[in-house]
Order: structure tokens, then C-alpha cells, then sequence
């Protein structure tokens, strides 16, 4: 009997850390709602993405993330903005994540360009003719044949148009490993629990699990809101959408960053119309625009559910 009291003492005590640590978590997901974005350009020095006929992604994405921090800091003076490179420089997406991580940010925009293979075109243009040797029945003889000539050929891809991605619910291993982090984070910042309790709450894994895809799963749905809502304001500007979508690989980046993270995919460098615009001030102010407006969506959003929350 003493036994199952004391069970039942540490498993209340245990409920009790985990409740609390969980409402200080929302608490502090709703008061901040966003106040800090950083902001990703894609590739960089000695990784120049991919290739048009004259621009690189690398250089593209950099001069479209300058241009939206600008944007951003004018429409929305409350919210901070950090970039993870000013210049063409290479950092490893690791580098990348301690950025954003270091600058607890609340939202991470990666900004890349897309690309497509070029299709390979065939054509016979004319025949010539070539002697091999044969063997037959022991005997060798020389064969000529005719054998026809081909000129290749490249056409750029038609593809063209926006993506925005986000990582793969189905594939979170990291994505909940930062998020245990951003766990941590918050039992430091707890007054009303004790050390005790505190350790009880590290050694006990089905609590720190639940909490840990508590908030995995806001992660995945504020990352979901805001790329459905970039996608949906393209399409408002006129822009061809390809829809907003779950990477099934890649992106590393996006599930390593302690923040709900998006990947936006401007348009295809690949195909000359696209880059032309990708280029252009028209261009990238534009979806500077888009992106800016999206996000002062998603921020008013936020604080709409956290007066909601309140009443």
C-alpha cells in the first residue's frame, strides 16, 4: 500500500510538472506570436545552387532575401529580422540551423530558386558505316555495316512557377529532437517547478514525449498555415502556384530549426521566362510582396487566436 502511494505521489508529481510546463509553453507560444524572423537565402559561396543561362541560385536567392528583410522591416517595424548570410559566403545547412537557432527566432523562411532538367532530344542526320570483325565457326571475318548518325540536342524545360515546402510529417526524428530542445528551454525558464521535479521530468521519456510532439505538431501546423497562405497570395499576384507540399526528401534544414520553417521556391531558373523575372526588380519585388503579405497574415492570425485563447 506505502508502495503504490509513493507511485502515485511521483506520477501526480510528474502530471503536474508536465501541466505546467506545458501552459508556460503556450503561454509563451502565444504572448510572442512572432517577433523574430530569420530568413535563409539559399546555397552561397563555393555552392552556387543550381544554373540559368546567366544568373545562379545562390546569387538570386540572396538579392530576393535582402530585398524581403527590407520589406519586411517597413511593413512590420515590430518584428525583427535576421538573415543567415548578407554576402556570398557558404555555410553547411548545419551552420545555417545554429543561426537560426542561436536567434531563437519564431519563423525560419528558407528562399531558393527551382530547376528542371533539360529535355534531351535525339535526331538521325545521316548514316555512315563501320568494319568490326566477326568469328564464326572458328573462321574470322570483316563485316561492314551502316550505322546512322545522331545530333543531340537540349530544350529547356518548360517548368515554371512557385512551390513552398515544408518538411515531412513522416519523416520528424529531427524535427522532434529540436523540438525536445525547445523543451528544455522552457523547463529552464520555470520558477514554480522545483529541481526536483525538473529531474523527475527529465528521467520520465512518456512525458517529455508527449510534450516533445506537442509541439512537433504546432511546428507542422503553423509551417502549414503559412506556406498554404504564400501559396494562395502567388496565385492572388498571378503567379502559376505548384501548391504548397511536403518535401519527401531533403531540406534538412527545415526539421533542425527550433521554429515552425518554410521553404519557398520563387520560380524556375531553369526555364529562361522565369528567370528573366527571378532577375528582374519587377520580379523580385513582387514576390517580396507576396511573402511579406503572407506573413503579416499569418502574424495577425496568431494574435486573432490569442485573443481568443484570452476570452
Amino acid at each position: 500500500m506505502k508502495q503504490n502511494r509513493l507511485i502515485l505521489a511521483f506520477t501526480l508529481g510528474i502530471l503536474a510538472t508536465f501541466l505546467a510546463t506545458t501552459n508556460n509553453l503556450n503561454a509563451q507560444n502565444q504572448a510572442k506570436t512572432i517577433k523574430r524572423i530569420v530568413i535563409d537565402p539559399g546555397h552561397g559561396g563555393t555552392d552556387p545552387g543550381a544554373n540559368g543561362k546567366y544568373s545562379t541560385e545562390a546569387a538570386v536567392s540572396l538579392a530576393i532575401s535582402l530585398k524581403l528583410a527590407d520589406y519586411i522591416r517597413e511593413s512590420v517595424p515590430d518584428v525583427e529580422v535576421v538573415l543567415t548570410r548578407t554576402t556570398d559566403i557558404y555555410n553547411s545547412v548545419v551552420e545555417k540551423a545554429k543561426i537560426a537557432n542561436a536567434a531563437k527566432g519564431d519563423l525560419f523562411i528558407c528562399i531558393h530558386t527551382n530547376s528542371a532538367d533539360p529535355s534531351r532530344n535525339r535526331e538521325i542526320v545521316g548514316h555512315t558505316t563501320k568494319t568490326h570483325t566477326v568469328k564464326k565457326n572458328g573462321k574470322k571475318r570483316k563485316v561492314t555495316v551502316e550505322v546512322p548518325l545522331y545530333k543531340v540536342t537540349y530544350t529547356p524545360n518548360t517548368a515554371r512557377g512557385t512551390e513552398t515546402f515544408i518538411y515531412n510529417v513522416t519523416k520528424s526524428d529531427q524535427r522532434k529532437e529540436m523540438a525536445n530542445d525547445a523543451v528544455d528551454d522552457v523547463v529552464e525558464k520555470l520558477d514554480s517547478v522545483s529541481e526536483r521535479q525538473i529531474n523527475e521530468l527529465n528521467t520520465a521519456d512518456p512525458t517529455r514525449s508527449m510534450m516533445t510532439s506537442l509541439l512537433t505538431q504546432q511546428y507542422f501546423q503553423r509551417a502549414a498555415s503559412l506556406a498554404l497562405t504564400i501559396e494562395e497570395e502567388f496565385k492572388n499576384a498571378g503567379r502559376l502556384s505548384r501548391e504548397a507540399k511536403q518535401r519527401q526528401k531533403g531540406i534538412w534544414v527545415l526539421a533542425a530549426v527550433q521554429m515552425p520553417a518554410v521553404l519557398v521556391e520563387t520560380g524556375f531558373i531553369s526555364n529562361p521566362e522565369d528567370e528573366d523575372y527571378l532577375n528582374s526588380d519587377e520580379g523580385q519585388d513582387q514576390i517580396c510582396e507576396v511573402i511579406t503579405k503572407s506573413l503579416i497574415r499569418y502574424k495577425n492570425s496568431l494574435e486573432n487566436q490569442k485573443k481568443t485563447n484570452a476570452n
